[in-house]
């Protein structure tokens, strides 16, 4: 039985990752066993861990649609998480010091041009000097990110943080204006109602001509 789990474990994850990093998250999975279990596409969230202390074996979930370069982030982000509630505790935040830490150190191995193409690798490399709660936060890897993405078809993605100051742009059924950027966000007048608001500038929007 054991074999036949240590084999389907490592199929998902050959299926999935990388083909230089399939064996490095299988190792990661055999050195503390958890439940792996993909899922279909969620819109709220890439991936899912939550530590229950009543349950021997512990549950990540990844969705299916994932391309091989976001799994192998959300995945190595899934797996430190339950690092560091096992090793600190439940009473620690999220996302906070001890997390960054073990993702940082899961991660590091991977940060090559052997696993990631240089125009992923440059921004991640960025980004996990500080990582945050989800990659989407930060534009930069997002765009690049985005170049791999499975939506075959799908239109041009447009981000805000590309839009020249005094663009118009349409959010959710919403038409906006760029103002300027502050840091991660945009300040933006909604032309309707001529109220501002401070709009990620990962946001996907369709330019109004």
């Amino acid at each position: 039985m054991a074999a036949n789990v240590n084999r389907k474990i490592f199929e998902i994850l050959d299926k999935m990752a990388p083909a230089n990093a399939a064996q490095y998250c299988w190792d990661l999975w055999h050195e503390d066993p958890f439940h792996l279990v993909i899922t279909r596409k969620r819109k709220s969230k890439l991936g899912d861990f939550r530590y229950n202390t009543l349950r021997k074996f512990q549950t990540i979930t990844l969705n299916q649609d994932l391309h091989s370069y976001q799994f192998l982030i959300t995945y190595i982000h899934e797996v430190a998480h339950y690092r560091a509630f096992k090793k600190f505790g439940t009473s620690i935040k999220p996302h906070g010091p001890e997390w960054k830490m073990e993702f940082r150190k899961l991660m590091s191995p991977m940060l090559s041009d052997l696993v990631f193409p240089k125009d992923i690798l440059l921004p991640l490399k960025n980004h996990m000097q500080n990582p945050k709660a989800s990659s989407g936060v930060d534009f930069w890897l997002t765009k690049e990110l985005r170049k791999y993405s499975n939506e075959m078809g799908a239109e041009k993605v447009i981000y805000l943080g590309e839009l020249k100051p005094g663009s118009q742009f349409l959010l959710r059924g919403r038409i906006f204006q760029k103002i300027e950027t502050k840091r991660t966000r945009v300040l933006c007048t909604e032309l309707d109602s001529g109220q501002n608001y401070l709009i990620a500038s990962h946001a996907e929007v369709k330019l109004q001509r």
